[in-house]
C-alpha cells in the first residue's frame, strides 16, 4: 500500500477550519501554519494541532517568514497547501520542491486575483465564482491553473453567506486535491490567461463608500452585500453624519426625478424608501448610526424624515 502523503497547510485562519478538520480525519495532516490571525483562533489551532500530535507555527509578520523555510525542511510534507495565507511565499522557501506548493483561491482566476474577491464578486454582481487550485509561484494568485471549481452566488448572499458557503466548499476541494496528489504521478495544469488578468487591492473607503448620484439600485444594493458583515455595512453621509448601511433592497418604483439620496417615503414596514440614480428606490432595512445598529423601524423618526437626504 503506496504510504500516505504528507500535507502541510499555511492558512490565514478560521476560513481553512473546516479544510483543516477534513484533512486531519483523513491522516493527511501534518502540520499547520497560520499567517497574522486573531489571537484566540491562533490559540485554538496551537490547541488542536497539540492534541492530534501536529506541529504547529504562528507567523505574525513578513519578517517571522525568515523561519518557514528551516521549518518546512525539518516536517519534509510532500506538499504544502495554502489557503488564505496572507503572505507572499518567497523564491527561497518555494525552492523546496517544484509543484509541492499548491493554493486554494476563492474566486475566478485569473479575473480576480487578490486578497478580497469575495467582496469584488459581489459588488461586481457576478452570478457565480469558484474555488480556484493553482500552483504557487513567486507572485501572489499567479501560477499555472490545476482546475476550478464553480459555486454559485444567490442574489440575496451577503459577503458573510459567501464566505461560509466557499468555506465549505473548499474543505471537499481541498480533500479532493489531496486524494489527487496522493495518487497521480502528474497533476495537470495550464497556465492563466494573462489577459483576462486583473489584481484587486484590499478595498478601502472610496470603495466601499455609496455613490448615490451614479450608482443604480442593484449597484448600491449590491455594494451593501459585499460589506456586510466585515465592513458592518456600505459607508454613506446623513446630514454630516457617518453611517453604514446593513442591509437594503431594491423597490422597482419610480420616484419621477427626486434627488439620488433622498428619502422618498417611510414604508408600512419602516424601511427608509431612498431615491436611487436610476429612477428606482432603495429599501434600507438596517442601518448603523452613531446611536448604534438598528432596524430602520428602531431610528430616529425626528432625523430620518421625507426629503432629507444621504450624500
Amino acid at each position: 500500500m503506496e504510504e500516505q502523503k504528507k500535507i502541510l497547510v499555511l492558512c490565514g485562519g478560521k476560513f481553512a477550519f473546516k479544510a483543516l478538520q477534513l484533512l486531519a480525519y483523513e491522516k493527511f495532516l501534518c502540520g499547520v501554519g497560520i499567517g497574522k490571525g486573531d489571537d484566540r483562533i491562533i490559540d485554538a489551532l496551537e490547541q488542536e494541532s497539540e492534541e492530534n500530535g501536529m506541529s504547529f507555527r504562528s507567523f505574525p509578520d513578513k519578517k517571522s517568514m525568515s523561519s518557514m523555510k528551516e521549518w518546512i525542511e525539518e516536517m519534509q510534507p510532500d506538499y504544502i497547501f495554502s489557503i488564505s495565507f496572507p503572505f507572499l511565499i518567497t523564491e527561497d522557501i518555494l525552492a523546496y520542491g517544484t509543484e509541492k506548493f499548491i493554493n486554494f483561491h476563492p474566486a475566478q482566476l485569473p479575473q480576480y486575483r487578490g486578497p478580497m474577491p469575495i467582496f469584488e464578486v459581489l459588488r461586481n454582481q457576478e452570478k457565480e465564482t469558484a474555488v480556484s487550485v493553482h500552483f504557487m509561484n513567486s507572485k501572489f494568485d499567479e501560477g499555472n491553473i490545476i482546475f476550478k471549481d464553480i459555486v454559485p452566488i444567490d442574489t440575496n448572499d451577503t459577503y458573510g453567506k459567501l464566505t461560509v458557503k466557499l468555506s465549505e466548499r473548499m474543505a471537499h476541494v481541498v480533500l479532493n486535491t489531496a486524494n489527487m496528489v496522493q495518487y497521480a504521478n502528474k497533476i495537470p495544469n495550464t497556465p492563466q490567461e494573462k489577459e483576462k488578468a486583473y489584481y484587486f487591492e484590499k478595498p478601502d473607503f472610496s470603495d466601499t463608500y455609496i455613490h448615490w448620484k451614479r450608482m443604480s439600485a442593484q449597484e448600491i444594493t449590491a455594494l451593501i452585500n459585499a460589506c456586510n458583515p466585515w465592513n458592518i455595512g456600505a459607508d454613506a453621509t446623513f446630514q454630516g453624519e457617518q453611517v453604514k448601511i446593513i442591509a437594503a433592497s431594491v423597490r422597482d418604483e419610480p420616484h419621477n426625478g427626486l434627488a439620488p439620496g433622498m428619502i422618498v417615503s417611510i414604508a408600512k414596514d419602516q424601511s427608509l424608501n431612498v431615491a436611487s440614480s436610476d429612477n428606482k428606490q432603495i429599501a434600507i432595512e438596517i442601518i448603523s448610526t452613531e446611536e448604534g445598529i438598528m432596524t430602520s423601524k428602531q431610528l430616529n423618526t425626528q432625523k430620518f424624515l421625507i426629503g432629507t437626504q444621504f450624500n
